[in-house]
């Protein structure tokens, strides 16, 4: 069968390859479109395994909210920054977040089983965005959130930072600036006892350290640390922390006044915690000179 140029646009459009590629597939197959497909997915997993080694630290978060009572909220990664600004990329993303809303998976392991409404699991639909875009793409991590007795509230900064907020008592629009609040200001937990002991530990070393410098005595040097702890403690938890929307009033102030209480929170920034590649790209052309 002869392979027209309208079967391999038909194909691309289809698969979002390239030209030679849609071409090839055809070939093998006689011009069988859909077993050019099918094809082409095949080699698309065997793509989608060897780019899975490449670091993928951009991407974007996703949030889907359920009438105040629930939320879910993904990171999905990419190597590149333009690759996750695509409309196919994001509108998986979505798609991702919508489906932990929906079905509630256990683990990651779980999610990745889940069937898309557009067809295919999460991990084949991944796959198939590998095979597509060419870059390796990860779902990186996922939080469910539920407050049946209060409201879970959820912000998006952009696609890079997204906060989830349950809560007993206030309503939407508090929580939703709590969230806000959370994504500018990074707090490491709600209160003060729910700091870890190891990490106020290691910040009274570091304060000890430095008053000992001053020289004064030990029962003014024990009040300056303690007085440095307090100050740190305001500063790492929610409730301790001056309201962005309103410096002179800190969120437990913010809470009380609206007979509110913060039960959990969870922030995720696209990339966080994520070595990356350090790039040097005139020692990258000379190593593809040296291969070629």
């Amino acid at each position: 069968m002869q392979i027209t140029a309208g079967l391999v646009k038909e194909l691309r459009e289809r698969t979002g390859a390239g030209m030679m590629e849609c071409k090839k597939a055809l070939t093998e197959t006689g011009g069988d479109i859909d077993a050019a497909v099918e094809l082409m997915r095949k080699s698309g997993a065997a793509k989608a395994d060897k780019k899975a080694s490449r670091i993928a630290a951009e991407g974007v978060i996703a949030l889907e909210l359920a009438d105040g009572a629930a939320a879910a909220m993904v990171e999905v990664n990419s190597e590149t920054d333009f690759v996750s600004k695509g409309d196919d990329f994001q509108s998986f993303a979505r798609e991702v977040a919508a489906s932990v809303l929906q079905h509630r998976p256990a683990d990651l392991d779980g999610l990745m089983q889940i069937a898309l409404a557009g067809g295919g699991t999460v991990d084949s639909r991944r796959r198939d965005l590998v095979a597509k875009i060419g870059e390796n793409i990860n779902v990186r991590r996922f939080r469910l959130m539920d407050s049946p007795a209060g409201t879970v509230g959820g912000y998006l900064h952009g696609t890079r930072i997204g906060v989830l907020v349950a809560m007993q008592g206030g309503d939407a629009g508090l929580a939703k600036d709590v969230a806000m609040h959370i994504a500018a200001s990074r707090p490491v937990c709600v209160a003060e006892q729910d700091l870890p002991a190891d990490l106020l530990a290691k910040e009274r070393e570091i304060f000890a350290a430095q008053a000992a410098d001053s020289g004064k005595p030990a029962e003014i040097l024990e009040k300056m640390v303690d007085g440095r702890i307090k100050k740190f403690v305001k500063e790492v938890t929610l409730l301790g922390q001056p309201f962005v929307k309103d410096p002179d009033l800190s969120v437990e102030k913010l809470l009380a006044k609206y007979q509110a209480q913060v039960v959990a929170f969870e922030r995720f920034e696209v990339g966080e915690g994520i070595e990356k590649r350090s790039e040097n790209f005139a020692e990258e052309v000379m190593a593809q000179m040296g291969a070629s």
